[in-house]
């Protein structure tokens, strides 16, 4: 089959009328800059320049000029976010994320397409498998992904890396090698060169590729199982997930995945938590210990296993009042308020703050619960507290910014 047509049947593609594309510079990004162009698809591309490197300005310059050729419109993103701390590449890799994301919705653009291949799926396979990751980690990358309210498409998955530059180089097109491909410090590289040996095996990318993709069709299998439990044992109560105590008699991966979302949720984390952590507390929660763990608290009640956030996680967290606290919970004032004027903030209520609140058991939230739950405050005056009974007028509801999965499991 042509290369075009396969290129076409990633999921995704025909059905988006205004598709986004990640334009690195790179051999794997321009193929997918030159079949999409082929393709007739109505795109946009983008590149980020991290400002990491000297020559990174003039890559994002050359790939603005192909771009031109071509006749795709093209938009150079700057990051100067980083301080010289912490994990560079995952940071760099985060604010790409957002950054693209921020620029697609403002195009107008439904998705973006991504140049990952199918040699992407192997190297992330051996990468994960050295660090013992379980099934959702060896599992192939997703074809079609939403993360930072935008959807995220991989149609080059089932394509090799070599075949998108034969391309390339049929057409007479350029491309940009990153010196830091080469550079044996990460491990993609040493991976890479680790693989020319595992090919004598029959362990080539392909081999790889195969079974990272029959593990993600046993992750496919677990999440409709995850849904059928999510729907049959889980309530939401304005804020904690409530697992019904049959949850508990789960088989153990259905059980782990259960707590992992849940708790993703509660913390409005990207992630859950790792699974050594998780395994560890669900011993403790089988003993009918209260545990913590995410950012959460979680404790065995009558009604079965509650997960609320921790005080502790959220006693520093403020927001200006009008926005989003603690990443998932919105806040709404009676008619006419004025939020700048009213010098108003949102923060957790704490033990303060509950005291202000007479009838804050009438509630039947526990009061964990409450003494992490959002409230409105002016300077040292509690102003409200909706949860905990003090409302005067205030709403506050409950709703993930990135990570809508957990609800959505839930749904009839």
């Amino acid at each position: 089959m042509p290369l075009r047509e396969r290129f076409l049947r990633g999921p995704g593609l025909r059905e988006t009328r205004a598709l986004g594309l990640a334009v690195s510079g790179g051999g794997d990004s321009m193929a997918l800059l030159h079949l999409a162009a082929e393709a007739g698809i109505a795109t946009r591309a983008v590149t980020v320049d991290h400002g990491l490197r000297p020559e990174a300005a003039d890559e994002a310059r050359a790939v603005a000029r192909v771009c031109a050729g071509l006749g795709v419109p093209h938009d150079i993103l700057r990051w100067e976010g980083w301080d010289g701390r912490g994990n560079l590449m995952d940071q760099a890799r985060r604010a790409r994320l957002r950054l693209i994301a921020d620029w697609a919705r403002a195009a107008g653009l439904e998705a973006v397409a991504l140049g990952h291949t199918r040699d992407d799926v192997a190297e992330t396979f051996l990468m994960r498998l050295a660090r013992g990751a379980g099934v959702d980690g060896l599992a192939a990358m997703q074809a079609v992904r939403r993360a930072e309210g935008m959807v995220w498409l991989r149609p080059l998955l089932k394509i090799g890396r070599e075949e998108l530059r034969a391309d390339l180089r049929r057409r007479g097109a350029t491309w940009i090698e990153d010196p830091s491909n080469d550079n044996p410090a990460f491990d993609r590289v040493r991976v890479r060169q680790a693989m020319e040996s595992l090919a004598s095996l029959g362990l080539r990318p392909e081999r790889l590729a195969e079974v990272a993709s029959h593990l993600a069709e046993v992750r496919d299998a677990l999440d409709l199982q995850l849904r059928e439990a999510a729907r049959n044992l889980v309530r939401v109560d304005r804020g904690d997930v409530v697992l019904a105590p049959a949850a508990l008699e789960l088989p153990p991966e259905l059980l782990r995945r259960l707590l992992r979302a849940a708790l993703q949720w509660v913390a409005s984390a990207e992630y859950g938590p790792r699974g050594p952590a998780l395994g560890q507390a669900i011993r403790r929660l089988s003993e009918g210990t209260t545990v913590t763990l995410h950012g959460c608290r979680l404790s065995s009640r009558r009604e079965g296993l509650r997960i609320g956030r921790e005080w502790q996680a959220v006693r520093s967290v403020v927001a200006a009042a009008g926005r989003r606290w603690d990443g998932r919970w919105d806040l709404q004032g009676p008619g006419g308020t004025d939020f700048s004027a009213d010098r108003l903030e949102i923060r957790a209520l704490g033990a303060e703050g509950l005291a202000r609140c007479p009838d804050w058991r009438a509630s039947g939230l526990p009061r964990p619960s409450l003494l992490a739950s959002p409230s409105v405050w002016r300077g040292e005056a509690l102003v409200a507290a909706p949860l905990a009974g003090l409302s005067n007028g205030w709403t506050a509801v409950a709703d993930p910014l990135r990570n809508g999965d957990f609800l959505s499991l839930l749904s009839h």
